[in-house]
């Protein structure tokens, strides 16, 4: 057999081992970058549909949700596929010079005539085992040529992969930012939400004014109770532990934990991307909303009686004390960075944490007394 031939085999049975992980790294960044583009195209979807619903808020809050978890998904998608292109090209590079003779070894077969390929130094017999070796090695080196040209053509897949949902990334940028928008103006406008009492601002300055602390205020706001003895005694008990989170994003910090001064807290910090909405997690009637301290705006809920659910940090707040939101109904957006687009074109996937630079605080007190809000709320996985 002649020696280029055993290079050709050897090369083959070296790159053999590369395929199926090449293969396979076309597939799923792809898909998941392809699933999430169509999230963010039934979201734009909902966006027109929105306009004309008759609850004009829910919809453009499911609106919203709906673009920040197709966009976070994008994200991930995006990035995977660029990581997968990059380690295919990488792999492909790496092999480059093998692949060459590979080429070669092809090429001087198709060229070759049958009888010169066979001919063999060793006489016929050695011509005859020649012959029965290039048989069987002339197919797997057309089939593996096959496959080195399909990875190829799938590296050129996913750069166009990325291009298309780059673009797809910024229109949906550009779709949510007129949500919120048209959210804020929804907000504004609206008059038909029940009131459980009303606000007495006089009495809350005061209390501002006098307290220093989160957990004075949240102290003195439980004693002015609103008269009302005719209010519904809500419960939420069966459901502590399977309340959903107000935002979409990652546990920063739990409560107890120290942050990088040393400082505890009773409750946990929920890091979320620059404009996520928040929303409340259960009905509940609002107590306060405005800014607190130095804890930006804030919202303080009471889903039951003696219990409070402290927000805080947002940066636009929506509705008036007294006034009894339902589930999911929402509550605010939180700010944005400086740097807010470049933040949301980046390819940081939401499994990266990177991007979410707004801190959502979130306290639950029970008669007075601070609580672990992991044991109300679902803080396995994202909110």
């Amino acid at each position: 057999m002649p020696d280029r031939m055993r290079r050709g085999a050897t090369i083959l049975f070296g790159l053999m081992a590369l395929w199926p992980a090449l293969a396979l790294a076309q597939q799923e960044p792809g898909a998941l970058a392809r699933a999430a583009a169509k999230q963010i195209e039934d979201a734009s979807a909902r966006l027109d549909a929105a306009e004309s619903a008759r609850d004009r808020v829910r919809a453009l809050t499911e609106t919203i949700q709906a673009f920040e978890t197709g966009l976070g998904a994008l994200r991930t998608g995006l990035r995977q596929a660029t990581i997968r292109e990059a380690q295919l090209s990488a792999k492909l590079a790496a092999r480059d010079g093998e692949i060459a003779q590979l080429l070669a070894v092809l090429q001087s077969v198709g060229n070759a005539a049958s009888p010169v390929a066979l001919l063999h130094p060793g006489g016929p017999v050695g011509t005859a085992r020649a012959g029965m070796l290039l048989a069987e090695l002339t197919p797997a080196l057309n089939t593996r040529a096959t496959a080195l040209r399909r990875d190829l053509q799938d590296v050129q897949a996913l750069r166009d992969l990325q291009v298309d949902a780059a673009e797809r990334l910024r229109d949906g940028l550009r779709e949510v930012q007129q949500a919120r928008a048209a959210l804020n103006q929804a907000m504004a406008n609206r008059t038909d939400l029940p009131s459980r009492f009303t606000a007495d601002p006089v009495r809350t300055a005061i209390l501002i004014a006098s307290t220093e602390t989160l957990d004075g205020f949240a102290s003195g706001l439980s004693q002015i109770a609103p008269d009302d003895p005719g209010a519904p005694d809500l419960s939420i008990t069966a459901r502590k532990g399977a309340l959903p989170l107000p935002a979409q994003g990652l546990i920063l910090r739990r409560a107890g934990e120290a942050d990088a001064a040393g400082v505890k807290r009773p409750g946990l910090i929920l890091a979320t991307r620059p404009r996520a909405i928040v929303t409340t997690p259960t009905a509940a009637t609002i107590r306060y909303t405005g800014p607190l301290l130095d804890l930006g705006n804030v919202v303080i809920l009471e889903p039951q009686t003696d219990t409070l659910f402290v927000l805080a940090g947002l940066d636009v707040v929506y509705g008036t004390a007294g006034d009894v939101i339902a589930e999911g109904a929402p509550l605010g957006l939180m700010g944005a960075a400086a740097a807010e687009n470049e933040a949301g074109l980046s390819t940081d996937g939401d499994d990266a944490g990177t991007d979410r630079s707004e801190s959502l605080y979130i306290e639950v007190r029970q008669d007075n007394v601070p609580q672990d809000p992991a044991e109300w709320f679902r803080t396995d996985k994202d909110g």
